[in-house]
């Protein structure tokens, strides 16, 4: 299906537009805001939901020059899919796909011995030099070498560099709070950061990229920004946290826009039990709306009762549970017609809900409303214009 090909009547329950547009205007935003390094558009999982070879391309040619994923089958992935150019994963567990990885010319991340390893001996039965970042835990706590381990690490990469099996391509690591402006970790994490680049640096290591600024850390701190950020939710234009504003006050344009068509509308008197354990009982004489997706779709079950969408330019809640494969709105006595569109999240721009929106509603972030969209809701690629 071609990005402006319209869906076929039989794929209308449901889709999600995927803007093209939007989310190359927001890689330049961040290159703009990072002007003296370059620009990592992360895309695992599935391009946080948004289809990851599709955004991929649209990321490289706005200018990322670096692609990131997690886990290195997501890598492979893009690469198999002709990607060419840098690209880095850094989920690792022994006896993973080193040597695949390896030949298709991967940056890998290294946090401990045992990954190393494994990288310097998939590299060695190959026959080709390994692309090695070394990660640093500054403060985070989950990957990452500790700084009292950092020396032994630093000198077995350097050991492998020197017998012509490892190139150590970068030095890294990641916030823990750069979403909370003014969070003591961040100057801690920092610093800590520079220290460790400063000693595996005076020991011989020559990296080409040194990074530690994530989405929030590129948008507010430009001292973080050093030779490479690592940008993810902002290039799908969603806000890290509320804390730094709204997409639109980050300069920031969301690419996903989720909708679905009015499955069935009915009337019914006042006192009806709504969806399973009748959480909500209708006030009065109204009109119902069922909306076929749930949260087998991706429609976050803890937002039932409070979940906002639009329906014929009117909000609309969540009446009661949401169901694995459906919803219920209560119309208010309006007359939709069943396959109207209802409008889960999208810009904010006709009025609709945003996926901060949603976020705020079911109690979690902005990441996980857009990531969890499943598979039985179709992509389709458009290009709307800037």
């Amino acid at each position: 299906m071609t990005e402006n090909e319209p869906l076929p009547a039989a794929t209308l329950r449901a889709r999600a537009e995927i803007d093209l547009d939007a989310l190359r205007a927001n890689v330049r935003t961040l290159r703009a805001l990072a002007p003296g390094a370059a620009l990592m558009a992360v895309v695992k999982s599935d391009a946080y939901g948004h289809g990851a070879v599709r955004c991929a391309r649209a990321a490289v040619e706005a200018g990322a020059t670096w692609l990131g994923t997690a886990t290195p089958e997501e890598a492979l992935a893009l690469r198999a899919a002709g990607l060419p150019g840098r690209i880095m994963c850094w989920l690792w567990t022994p006896g993973g796909p080193w040597r695949e990885a390896v030949e298709a010319d991967l940056d890998v991340s290294v946090s401990d011995l045992w990954a190393l390893r494994e990288v310097t001996e998939a590299a060695r039965q190959a026959g080709v030099r390994a692309r090695v970042q070394l990660k640093a835990d500054t403060g985070l706590g989950r990957s990452g070498c500790q700084p009292d381990d950092w020396p032994e690490l630093v000198a077995a990469a350097l050991r492998a560099e020197a017998d012509g099996v490892v190139a150590v391509t970068g030095l890294w690591s990641h916030f823990a709070c750069a979403d909370e402006p003014g969070h003591p970790s961040i100057g801690a994490q920092l610093a800590r950061f520079r220290e460790m680049v400063a000693y595996a640096e005076g020991q011989g290591v020559r990296p080409e990229v040194r990074h530690i600024a994530n989405s929030p850390a590129t948008l507010t701190l430009p001292d973080s920004h050093f030779d490479l950020v690592r940008t993810g939710i902002a290039v799908y234009g969603i806000s890290p946290s509320p804390e730094l504003g709204s997409s639109a006050d980050l300069g920031l344009r969301p690419v996903m826009r989720l909708s679905a068509s009015l499955a069935l509308v009915k009337h019914v008197s006042g006192g009806h039990g709504v969806s399973y354990g009748h959480h909500y009982v209708t006030p009065g004489d109204t009109t119902l709306g069922l909306v076929p997706v749930g949260y087998a779709d991706g429609v976050p079950r803890h937002a039932s009762g409070t979940g906002p969408v639009l329906v014929g330019g009117k909000w609309r809640t969540v009446a009661g549970r949401v169901a694995m494969d459906q919803f219920v709105v209560d119309l208010g006595g309006d007359e939709p017609a069943a396959g109207d569109e209802v409008v889960l999240f999208g810009t904010g721009d006709a009025g609709e809900p945003t996926a901060e929106d949603w976020a705020q509603a079911a109690g979690t972030i902005g990441y996980e409303i857009v990531t969890r969209i499943g598979t039985r809701v179709p992509r389709v690629y458009v290009h709307t214009g800037e």
